[in-house]
């Protein structure tokens, strides 16, 4: 017959799970520290980088690409705040802020045009435009980290993808899953017609002019009737180049 384990086994038992929690918890604290050292090397190696290469990180959007991915991976958001260390050194929470403004001015003055949804590559364009005495040069990448600073604004400014196309929206006009295909359909001539969405995307008629009067409605869409097929064209200003737009005149 097989004996249960005494008292004293049971004790031992005990200390010996004790004994292998406490090692657990000490080889976990000794990671962590380990981890905490690491990443305050990490984070000076940063800072000196930073501080030797201040002026290829200010004029360079590739360079200043490639510095905020090196950010992320260790955790330090140098746009968290406008002061502070990173602010000092290099300047860059002032720089992306004033882009912010500038792209806030941009949408309000080309919203009449396009119904507040404008293409990233377009809003880049008239930026650039706009900013032709600054020293920094300004890059997609530099528009969309001042674009996520806008959040604090509410729900008016997001980047929206319409395949390989991205849109600024400044509007909280909310775009469902119908919208968004017509938008990504109307990329290839800036116009659709009701016939072309029906063909295209296999939709019933009322689908596709509920959807089509809907973006009208909303100010995204202009009507063209000056066809001799007699067909309506539903233009995407947010889409179509806008390149003689002259609101980097007035802006």
């Amino acid at each position: 017959m097989r004996r249960r384990p005494g008292i004293g086994g049971l004790q031992n038992a005990v200390a010996a799970r004790d004994q292998y929690r406490l090692l657990g918890e000490n080889v976990a604290k000794l990671r962590t520290d380990l981890m905490k050292e690491q990443l305050a090397t990490f984070r000076s190696q940063l800072e000196d980088f930073a501080r030797k290469h201040k002026n290829d990180i200010r004029k360079n959007p590739a360079f200043r690409s490639q510095f905020h991915e090196m950010c992320a991976k260790i955790g330090v958001d140098p746009l968290a705040s406008n002061k502070g260390f990173w602010a000092e050194l290099l300047g860059i929470g002032d720089f992306y802020y004033e882009l912010g403004v500038q792209i806030v001015d941009i949408c309000l003055a080309t919203r009449p045009h396009n119904g507040g949804l404008i293409s990233l590559e377009e809003l880049c364009k008239v930026l650039g435009s706009r900013r032709k005495g600054a020293r920094e040069a300004v890059s997609q990448d530099d528009c969309l980290r001042a674009i996520s600073k806008l959040k604090v604004l509410g729900n008016g400014f997001e980047v929206i993808s319409l395949g390989k196309k991205k849109l600024v929206r400044s509007v909280p006009t909310e775009l469902n899953k119908d919208h968004n295909e017509i938008l990504e359909l109307a990329q290839g001539h800036g116009f659709v017609t009701v016939d072309e969405v029906e063909r295209r995307l296999s939709w019933s008629s009322g689908r596709a002019t509920d959807a089509l009067e809907t973006l009208l409605e909303e100010g995204l869409a202009m009507i063209d009737d000056g066809h001799k097929d007699g067909r309506r064209r539903y233009w995407f200003p947010c889409i179509s180049s806008v390149s003689s737009y002259t609101a980097t005149d007035t802006i």
